[in-house]
């Protein structure tokens, strides 16, 4: 299952309806949705009109592994779409019904039978009240599904077997009734506040009666004082009082009661195991409010049957039908009625209500209001829906069922086995296309091309590519195994079948591949299980059965591996374990019991590193010997020689291994890339035809996409578009201690980018210097082959450019060299998400420029959710859309044209689904596909021509750009210039596109009438705002941003009101204090947003777990800082005009960010800002690793709302703060801007560093003065001989603070003038001194150089600074000291050392002086350097000096060693002389 990042899931489901034998069912109180769960563990959700009743199924959800034994609602809230469902396994679920996403899940020890949903008094929502296979009642929290508390038994405690919920109607407690399997009856009374924390919670009273194994107990509703306890021969109606019976209900002969209810005091309904229901009238006796109750039973007076609720054809069943009385109420009206599933999947409903009243002369017969099934909505639909070979199927034959699948990601290759005996293989992306999209490809004929593997005879039940689970295998190897009991083995490439296994003496049930640790025979070797319970190990190599495990009494459950001692470890269905020694096929022993549990256990805990086995290092030594398994594997090791060699070889390779082992920041071994398809094969139960489900890995999909892009660019190109840096080099030189050595490499190594590699290993190798191939090891042989395929495709293409034919090659090599099914994955995806019809121009771009096609089908779309689990819709959703559909506006076209009416109708729904259904499904749904379609559009943007047109694809992949300085022929230029208004049109249509997505498309769908569009999901989205994934990162943001501003100021505070209780509250002292309120009054947090509630899906509910209160409170850090760095700066305008700072005050009169202050006592914003700094500056810890998403959104949201938050901060933590997550940079720096995911660590590195930027360009003065303050505080430190962290983190982030202010001289000239001594001090502290040595300042940092007021004398090596007050700040650095002089009444405009260093020069415009300043050291060099004015002229004061850029405004040059001229703005030039 692919993890969930953004996946997006697309199910292909074929002619078959999915087997659904359901096991329990449900209907809503709203009569909206029914839910059936069935016996291979889906759940189906159906949808139906309440009124009517008529249903249709909606979707599946997958995720339980078990049959399905209970389902039941979990809120009170009418519209809250939560159920929760329970497994014979353990597990439970609750599941969201709007979009099928799986909220929350758990595996418990206890297996549940029945859950009753019940409101308790003094709790807030409905607890889970649970009996199953255990003593005690579970009562569970619907949403965390945590066990709250138990009741437990102190009278023969047993299995509870039943037990009803109910609050007597004089009391305030709430009293539990339950039985246990053994007939004792017991009370407990619940008062609300109990807790796991009370000591256990005993029944009040119980009482033994003659009812065994009771199948469920009831109270009357109507007056409490009548119980019906059904068993399965016969229930019985017992006083509420002192449980005795009153009457009792024979079963009819063959049948059994399941169940039954109270329709009325004096009626019940009771229902049986072959799905009838049987009403009943109780006899006098029964009835409280007669005056014969609880008297002697009268011997005429009987329970008479007066109704029989049942199907008119009275099919048999092949298991008991899930049956339920739900009493609904929709508008007003109660309606009862009677659900039941059967094994078929049939669902029909009953209304109790009409046959409720007894007609005492005869017995009538109500068949059911609804009946409906899968296989029904399946052959509804016409066309049916579409499966992914639909074009091998001859119309008149009846149709060959897919039964095995696999699909070859790196040859993207769909292989599948039929129910024939034959195996198709078929270009995937190609026949995806063709079932899902309109386009060229429909007139073809046989396209795609297929090749046919024949060679079984019958079905075809697994098959395996051992190459894709590990390298070792051949890679034109396929397995399959088949019903006729043989493994073939087959040749991918050529098709022809090398080798036919026939050992087993059962039909072929799994293929499995041995773990890379065996010894070097079984590494040859395929593992494969059949249905005569044996297991056999295959040699590909030696084409013969290696070994024969044939003696397993009970059909193989486990297989499990000890590769260390040469073990097999097979587990079977009765509980015994077989131990077979792999390379003799000798089987060592059987094991029973708990000793045979726990060897189990022993293979899950062996290390699977290739030094594994027991003996890993000394620490995993002694919890071996802890556990007796082990042992037993260690005593049977001397037996085994294969085990002692591999034993030796370990101890030799650990010594070997451990020399320390270098790893740098980039040696991290990278992910293995997720895959951008994977095509799963799909099926509800073995016995049906397979269905397939298409995952698109967005992430993988953009860093193939990237990877690809990149690998045919050559360094210098690659530096062009700025993905190798060299500038960030030069700062980072700077820094470090200036030794011709080092110069000399840093030039080679420029030296070496700007080569122009041409020759493709070169440049890969080259990139490779820059640790990009680092990431995308996937083992060296990988890259090699990749290299190989690469030189292949070049050479191909390159023969193809001079000749049109492409010589003849053999297969293997047409394998590799098909052309990159990248583009064909990402354009298939971007087609079936792109919303068609909202926007006609840009849909006719889309087709003409970008290749897009339009979808034939709507599709099913899927949702992947925490856990693995899954929902799937179901393609019968359309015939809930029928009247949509009908309402629409027809397309004239379409109506001339001679389709056959049912495709129109087709087309139509098509058309309607990708401009307005689609987004009306679910937020998550629009939330992940906006998202996704945002990414790819920004991705194909960044690429140079990509447009999914054929004939540009070649084009684009055979032009590599010029790298010759002049071209010399015209007609290459014109078609270059052809080319670069072609790549335009395409960057242009990409941008349109991605525009349409992000901005214009709720107003555009809700303008097509959508009543319900489903808005992006704010939190989804804050969540996202760091994703790994630079792309997704910022589609996120920018789908954020535009959904935050379509809100508006009002729905923006509501937000806000709505997160600011999660808003985790930091002081100084504790870290993380949830809900201890400090300041705001309780009230003001609980009231949450009426007029906003249809705006936010989530109904604001308390968090239920400590997890989600977590999850909650990360969002909401980055959701209000979000808010409150983007929108927070409309209050600085409203407040005092020029006034830039936010005070209390001004926030708050003005509407401050919409209600960024809770109130006045708190302040929002202050919360916020806290809560980011302390996200910024809390030290690693296992909960809060360095370097997560979290850390980095709250350092981006620093940098962006800087100064929203300045008043808040300490600014100089904050900066010290960045400048040490940025520290390492220049380690990380050439996969810094390169596309493909980051490691995390760059990846902070990275947003620290734009972080910085962000608040030096914001407040220029504050980070200048800061870095000023933090720079004589470390010379102090450092001359103390105590240096500080602060110390630290300013030598290390060195580079990043030059980098920064070289920034600010360029983009804020006038603001950096102001502070120019303080910069000064900044540039010394932070660039080596010994640069200064051999250079001048203008070759070390140019920058600063613009500026006339700075001045060096190398000679003297002196730095002069005229500061905006006035002063001249001297530099000695010889002596590393600066000295101070009174130079000027106002700021200094230039100064200039003479060229021999004796004199300075200075002059300022504000009082008109020029002065000359000369330096006089003491008696022979001792003593104090004194400097003095030796001369002073006055200058003519200049014209309209105020218009003048002040930074212009003069300078000085020397033109000897005595005189010097002032040049002013105006152009007058004038000479002085010392």
């Amino acid at each position: 299952m692919p993890g969930t990042n953004l996946i997006v899931p697309v199910v292909l489901w074929g002619k078959h309806a999915p087997t659904h034998c359901i096991s329990s069912v449900y209907l809503s109180r709203d009569q909206k949705t029914l839910v059936t769960g069935c016996y291979d563990g889906q759940i189906c959700i159906w949808q139906s009109d309440p009124e009517t009743l008529k249903m249709t199924p909606r979707c599946l959800l997958v995720g339980h592994t078990a049959p399905v034994t209970c389902l039941s609602r979990a809120s009170i809230i009418q519209d809250n779409n939560f159920i929760v469902s329970s497994s014979e396994a353990g597990e439970m679920c609750t599941w969201d019904l709007v979009d099928g996403k799986c909220r929350e899940s758990v595996k418990l020890t206890q297996v549940h039978t029945n859950i009753q949903a019940y409101h308790m008094c003094n709790s807030e929502d409905l607890r889970l009240f649970c009996n199953g296979y255990y003593a005690e009642i579970l009562i569970m929290d619907p949403f965390s599904l945590e066990i709250l508390f138990s009741l437990s038994s102190k009278m023969n405690p047993d299995w509870i077997s039943a037990l009803h919920v109910l609050r007597p109607s004089s009391r305030k407690d709430d009293v539990v009734l339950a039985i246990s399997i053994t007939g004792t009856v017991k009370v407990w009374s619940l008062l609300g506040h109990e807790n796991k924390q009370s000591e256990p919670i005993y029944e009040n009273e119980s009482k033994q009666i003659r009812c065994l194994n009771a199948l469920s107990l009831n109270c009357c509703a109507y007056n409490q004082r009548t119980v019906l306890i059904v068993c399965a021969k016969y229930c019985q109606i017992y006083d509420a009082g002192d449980f005795s019976v009153l009457c009792s209900i024979q079963a009819p002969s063959g049948e059994r009661w399941m169940s039954g209810d109270f329709l009325a005091p004096d009626r019940v309904l009771v229902w049986s195991t072959e799905g009838k229901g049987y009403l009943y009238k109780l006899p006098a006796n029964s009835v409280p409010d007669h005056k014969g109750f609880h008297g002697p039973t009268v011997a005429h007076d009987s329970p008479v049957l007066f109704g029989i609720l049942s199907h008119t054809d009275n099919e048999l069943l092949s298991c008991p039908p899930a049956m339920r009385f739900v009493i609904t109420s929709s508008g007003g009206r109660q309606r009862r009625l009677l659900l039941r599933g059967d094994s078929a999947g049939v669902v029909s409903i009953w209304n109790v209500d009409d046959a409720a009243t007894p007609d005492l002369n005869k017995v009538n017969t109500y068949a059911p209001l609804v009946l409906t099934s899968m296989e029904i909505a399946w052959s509804d639909m016409n066309p049916s829906p579409v499966g992914i070979l639909d074009q091998l199927h001859v119309p008149d034959e009846s149709e060959i069922k897919l039964t095995a699948s696999i699909y070859l990601m790196a040859l993207n290759r769909l292989v599948v086995g039929r129910e024939d005996g034959s195996i198709v293989i078929v270009n995937a992306t190609h026949t995806v296309q063709l079932q899902l999209l309109h386009g060229r490809h429909q007139q073809l004929d046989d396209w795609p091309p297929h090749q046919l593997l024949l060679g079984h005879n019958g079905r075809v039940n697994c098959l395996l590519y051992p190459h894709h689970v590990h390298q070792r295998y051949d890679r034109a190897h396929l397995v399959s195994g088949g019903i006729d009991f043989a493994v073939c083995l087959w040749d991918l490439f050529s098709g022809s079948l090398l080798h036919r296994f026939c050992v087993h003496a059962g039909e072929i049930a799994q293929l499995i591949v041995p773990p890379h640790n065996c010894s070097p025979r079984i590494q040859k070797c395929i593992c494969s299980v059949a249905s005569d319970h044996s297991v056999t190990l295959l040699s590909l190599a030696e084409r013969k059965c290696v070994t024969l495990a044939s003696r397993h009494l009970f059909p193989v459950v486990t297989i499990k591996w000890r590769p260390a001692d040469d073990f097999m470890v097979v587990g079977c269905s009765d509980g015994t374990v077989y131990v077979w020694q792999m390379e003799t096929g000798h089987l060592d022993r059987v094991l029973h019991g708990m000793i045979a549990e726990e060897v189990l256990a022993a293979c899950d805990e062996t290390l699977s590193d290739d030094l594994g086995g027991s003996m890993s290092s000394g620490s995993g030594d002694l919890q071996g010997l802890a556990n007796p398994a082990v042992h037993f594997f260690r005593g049977l090791r001397h037996r085994n020689l294969t085990a002692m060699r591999a034993a030796t070889q370990r101890g030799l390779a650990a010594l070997q291994h451990a020399g320390p082992a270098a790893a740098g920041p980039l040696a991290a071994p990278a992910r293995p890339r997720p895959a951008p398809l994977t095509v799963q094969p799909f099926r509800s139960n073995p016995k049906d035809p397979e269905s397939h489900i298409l995952f698109f890995d967005i992430e993988g999909l953009i860093v193939e996409l990237l990877s690809e892009e990149y690998s045919a660019m050559s360094p210098a190109s690659l530096e062009a578009a700025g993905l190798i840096s060299s500038e960030y080099m030069k700062a980072a030189a700077l820094t470090q201690s200036a030794s011709p050595d080092a110069t000399k490499r840093i030039s080679d190594f420029f030296g070496r980018v700007k080569d122009k590699a041409g020759d493709m290993e070169r440049i890969l190798k080259e990139k490779d210097k820059h640790g990009i191939l680092a990431k995308m090891k996937e083992g060296a042989e990988t890259v090699q082959t990749k290299l190989q395929a690469k030189a292949e495709q070049l050479k191909n293409h390159l023969d193809n450019k001079d000749d049109g034919t492409t010589p003849k090659k053999r297969p293997k090599e047409m394998c590799l060299s098909d052309a990159p099914h990248t583009m064909e994955i990402a354009k298939i995806l971007v087609s079936l998400l792109h919303a068609w019809g909202l926007d006609p121009d840009l849909d006719r771009v889309c087709e003409s420029k970008l290749g897009l096609l339009r979808p034939m089908v709507p599709v099913c779309f899927g949702v992947v959710s925490r856990h693995g689990h899954m929902a799937v819709q179901l393609p019968t959703r359309l015939i809930s859309w029928t009247e949509a559909c009908a309402a629409a506006p027809d397309d004239p076209l379409l109506i001339t044209s001679d389709l056959p009416p049912e495709l129109l109708t087709q087309e139509k729904l098509t058309r309607l689904f990708s401009s307005k259904l689609h987004w009306e499904l679910s937020t998550t749904l629009t939330t992940n596909h906006l998202l996704s379609i945002v990414a790819l559009a920004n991705t194909l943007m960044s690429m140079s021509n990509a447009s999914f047109l054929p004939e540009s694809e070649m084009a684009r992949r055979l032009h590599r750009p010029s790298t010759r300085s002049s071209s010399s022929w015209a007609a290459e230029e014109e078609r270059e210039e052809q080319l670069a208004a072609q790549q335009a049109h395409i960057k242009q249509g990409w941008s349109l596109l991605a525009t349409l997505h992000c901005v214009l498309l709720p107003d555009k769908v809700v303008a097509t009438g959508a009543k319900n569009f489903k808005r992006p999901q704010v939190e989804m989205l804050a969540r996202r705002w760091q994703h790994h994934c630079l792309e997704v990162r910022e589609a996120a943001q920018a789908l954020l941003l535009a959904e935050l501003a379509r809100l508006g100021p009002k729905g923006r505070k509501a937000l806000v009101d709505n997160w600011a209780q999660y808003l985790p509250l930091y002081t100084h002292t504790e870290s993380i204090n949830p809900h201890a309120a400090q300041k705001e009054p309780a009230e003001k947090l609980a009231k949450t947003v009426d007029e906003f509630d249809e705006e936010e899906e989530e109904i604001v509910r308390k968090p239920s777990s400590l997890a989600e209160l977590k999850r909650k409170q990360t969002t909401a850090v980055v959701l209000l800082g979000v808010i409150g760095a983007e929108f927070g700066q409309d209050i600085t305008s409203e407040g005092a005009a020029g006034n830039k700072r936010r005070k209390d005050v001004d926030s708050r009169k003005s509407s401050v960010v919409e209600g960024f202050t809770l109130s006045s006592s708190n302040n929002l914003a202050r919360l916020t800002a806290l809560a980011l700094t302390h996200l910024l500056q809390a030290p690693a810890c296992p909960r809060l690793p360095a370097h997560t998403p979290l850390r980095r959104a709250a350092v981006d949201l620093l940098g962006r709302g800087f100064t929203v938050w300045e008043p808040y901060l300490d600014v100089s933590h904050v900066l010290l703060g960045l400048l040490e997550m940025c520290s390492d940079a220049d380690k990380l720096v050439p996969s810094m801007t390169y596309g493909l995911p980051l490691t995390a660590q760059a990846d902070s590195c990275r947003t620290a560093r734009h972080a910085l930027t962000l608040i030096a360009t914001a407040r220029p003065a504050a980070f200048i003065t800061t870095m000023a303050r933090e720079v004589a505080r470390c010379a102090a430190a450092a001359q103390s001989g105590q240096p500080s962290p602060a110390y630290h983190a300013l030598q290390k982030g060195r580079a990043e603070v030059l980098r920064g202010i070289e920034l600010l001289i360029e983009k804020m000239h006038s603001e950096v003038a102001e502070l120019l001594v303080e910069v000064m001090d900044i540039i010394l502290h932070c660039v080596d001194q010994s640069h200064l040595k051999s250079k001048g300042l203008n070759e070390v940092f140019p920058a600063i150089c613009r500026y006339n007021q700075v001045s060096h004398c190398p000679a003297t090596r002196r730095i002069a600074v005229g500061s905006h007050t006035g002063q001249l700040a001297l530099y000695e650095l010889r002596a590393g000291r600066c000295q101070s002089l009174a130079a000027h009444s106002g700021p200094v405009t230039a100064c200039a050392f003479s060229p021999d260093g004796r004199y300075l020069v200075s002059y300022a415009t504000t009082d008109n002086r020029l002065s000359f300043w000369q330096s006089t050291s003491g008696m022979f060099g001792l003593g104090a350097a004194q400097t003095r004015c030796v001369k002073c002229y006055s200058t003519a004061p200049m014209a309209d000096v105020a218009r003048l850029n002040p930074a212009r405004l003069a300078r000085l040059v020397w033109t000897n060693s005595r005189t010097v001229t002032l040049m002013l703005a105006d152009g007058s030039e004038t000479r002085f002389n010392v």
